[in-house]
């Protein structure tokens, strides 16, 4: 006795081709869209880091010489740790860190709370916040020396008025326990806007249902602020904070245009020493190294940042 097929298989299995098909259009246009990206990102980014690995094992030069390029393996790295600027440095860019994080975030976080209650021209007033956010820092930082000036400076003037004349002038970027201050101080006030932006993205995705519930309970402002703006912002601190520590240990400009890393020292960074290494003396081996070194620091720093601020519930 043979069984016949029931006449809904064959249908059935011809339906499937038509949305496996289209899946697979839809796969092949996908990719088409971001291949662009991704190629521009290979060429100019991942690439070049790539080879950097490699160039800080060998003695290349910037500049090609006829003697040819050789191996050293882990030679440069072994200078670099043997090299006390290196480790001066290290710890100049940490204490710029340490102290740029809590001055430019704050004042990012109280900035946005500010600017997303309902103040009159405050769409005017977060244009004016988040404009040195996008002023070239060459610019800023110009403006900022013309500030700094010593002795007859503005910002020499100002503390001279407001103690009463009692404050001697600083050498705001000429003292070795200002200057980083100075940077510091610079930094902050041109970065800050980026994250007030961000800031104020993560205020608006909390859902007001939230406080009206808050307010149905009883609670007021400071317990609103505690249990339901905090809450909400989480995610939004460990970007901000994450974000912010990356820039630091970054910083370059400021220094290169203000303090050249004096005076004695005491503001030479990491990019810095990496850049003069690179072009002044020219061993781009021992720059691609430093860059190593720094990529890594930064990556072991974030990790445990994101780790720390998720096991304590921030």
């Amino acid at each position: 006795m043979t069984v016949e097929k029931t006449p809904l298989q064959g249908p059935a299995q011809k339906a499937k081709r038509p949305g496996r098909r289209r899946d697979r259009q839809r796969f092949f246009q996908e990719l088409g869209m971001i291949a662009p990206a991704v190629i521009l990102m290979a060429a100019f980014l991942i690439t070049p880091f790539l080879l950097s690995f490699w160039t800080a094992m060998t003695n290349q030069p910037l500049v090609p010489r006829p003697t040819p390029v050789r191996f050293v393996g882990l030679l440069n790295f072994q200078r670099i740790f043997s090299d006390p600027l290196f480790w001066t440095s290290l710890w100049n860019v940490t204490r710029f860190t340490i102290w740029v994080i809590p001055v430019q975030c704050g004042l990012a976080f109280l900035t946005a709370l500010l600017l997303h209650q309902k103040i009159p021209m405050r769409n005017l007033l977060r244009g004016m916040f988040f404009l040195p956010a996008i002023t070239s820092m060459v610019v800023v930082c110009v403006i900022w020396g013309t500030l700094f000036q010593y002795p007859s400076g503005p910002l020499n003037q100002i503390v001279g008025f407001l103690s009463g004349g009692t404050i001697q002038p600083i050498d705001w970027l000429g003292d070795p326990n200002w200057a980083m201050f100075s940077i510091v101080l610079l930094s902050a006030w041109q970065a800050y806007g980026f994250q007030m932006i961000i800031y104020l993205a993560g205020l608006q995705g909390i859902p007001d249902e939230l406080y009206d519930a808050a307010r149905i309970d009883g609670a007021g402002p400071l317990r609103r602020f505690w249990h339901v703006t905090m809450p909400g912002l989480r995610p939004t601190h460990v970007f901000v904070l994450v974000i912010t520590t990356i820039q630091a240990f970054k910083l370059y400009t400021q220094v290169a245009i203000l303090t050249q890393g004096g005076p004695r020292e005491s503001t030479e960074t990491v990019v810095h020493y990496m850049v003069r290494a690179g072009f002044e003396e020219q061993k781009l081996g021992y720059a691609s190294a430093v860059s190593v070194i720094l990529f890594v620091i930064v990556l072991v720093i974030a990790l445990l940042q994101r780790t720390l601020l998720r096991r304590f519930d921030v």
